[in-house]
């Protein structure tokens, strides 16, 4: 009789990558897990991987389905459960990008049970800052359904303590900076006209009013700085009123969401970037200022003093707090020997989340979980 284990080892010698079902959401809207996900499918590709992918955000069909809250649930769901239930049969392995919240029960649940009922392996590939509160207080069945996954990765070490926490073990594997697409430049010479670059959507947990605050201070001994926020979201009139409040309009820029093809010619024209998120894991905004070689100061929420250090690669400052971080921005705009500093810690740490370092990772968990080889 041959085992699994022997049959497996068969199957990687003839193919040596397994058949990978990747399931998640794909631009737009433009967002941490779904740029990780774009990304993950092309650099896959190119790796000869065969990857079938199931989108967790297709466009409703017909559109006017979209206005209407149940009905778009199911739209969305029945299609979605069908494209599941036939790939899954005909993979090796399901790579399932999770969420906390109601992503998870409408979404990674869903594709955890039909991958069980084909009895295909699952990867769960967790992300956001919220996982702690979210394991806490979620009906015991999410904390069961993780432990029964053939594997269970985060993208950083602050989510695998969360899960140690909840007697869950976990492998790290980074989330990806693309680097082709940044080319750090030479330090402009701003005078009193530094350019300060936001990239967060506008939404509470990233408390983009810290940011405003602070860049107010700023303005006070940089008479020409500007503050642009590249973002969209819920919190856009309040920022405006916030904005007119402090007597910033004409230095404030709402630029909206701003395509991923033109992201870099932004950092490339920033002097600083912030960030002053309340909740987060590893934000790609941080990875792409560093790979453009832009100082970042940002908020120690979360997972990010493990990709930030503080001195050395970026500088932080205590959550909400706008007066340390109008401090620190002042720090890197008026110390140039710091600021080239933070560029050159950035740059190296940037490198360690490029994808000829996390490649060999992502391929040996789909080797190692991987069933038997099926049929196409």
């Amino acid at each position: 009789m041959v085992n699994s284990a022997t049959c497996k080892l068969e199957a990687s010698a003839a193919n040596p990558l397994p058949r990978v079902c990747l399931v998640g959401p794909l631009p737009p809207p433009s967002g941490g897990m779904a740029n990780q996900c774009q990304q993950l499918i092309l650099l896959l590709q190119s790796e000869g991987v065969d990857v079938e992918f199931v989108r967790t955000n297709s466009p409703y069909q017909p559109q006017w389905v979209g206005r209407i809250p149940m009905l778009r649930a199911v739209f969305r769901l029945v299609p979605y459960l069908a494209h599941l239930w036939r790939t899954a049969g005909r993979v090796n392995v399901m790579h399932i990008l999770a969420n906390s919240g109601w992503a998870w029960h409408l979404f990674a649940a869903p594709a955890m049970i039909v991958a069980r009922l084909r009895a295909t392996p699952v990867i769960v590939n967790y992300r956001g800052g919220n996982a702690d509160p979210f394991f806490a207080k979620a009906p015991k069945y999410v904390l069961r359904m993780l432990a029964k996954a053939s594997m269970r990765v985060t993208p950083s070490v602050f989510l695998q303590r969360v899960f140690a926490n909840h007697r869950l073990s976990a492998d790290v594997i980074s989330n990806i900076i693309d680097l082709s697409r940044f080319t750090p430049t030479r330090p402009r010479v701003f005078g009193d006209a530094p350019h300060i670059v936001v990239t967060r959507n506008l939404e509470p947990i990233y408390d983009i009013p810290t940011a405003v605050r602070a860049f107010a201070v700023v303005k006070k001994s940089f008479a020409g700085a500007t503050l642009t926020i590249a973002g969209s979201g819920p919190e856009l009139a309040n920022l405006k009123a916030l904005v007119l409040k402090l007597q910033l309009a004409d230095d404030v820029q709402f630029s909206g969401r701003i395509d991923n093809a033109c992201i870099p010619a932004l950092y490339a024209s920033a002097d600083c970037v912030i960030n002053s998120s309340t909740v987060d894991n590893m934000p790609i905004s941080i990875l792409e200022a560093f790979a453009s070689g832009v100082p970042v100061v940002s908020t120690c929420a979360g997972g990010i003093p493990d990709m930030v250090e503080h001195g050395v690669s970026g500088l932080l400052v205590p959550i909400g707090d706008d007066q340390a971080m109008a401090r620190e921005v002042l720090r890197v705009l008026q110390n140039p020997t710091m600021a080239a500093s933070l560029r050159q810690a950035g740059l190296v740490e940037a490198e360690k989340h490029a994808w000829p370092q996390v490649r060999a990772k992502w391929l040996d968990a789909y080797i190692r979980s991987a069933t038997p080889w099926r049929a196409p």
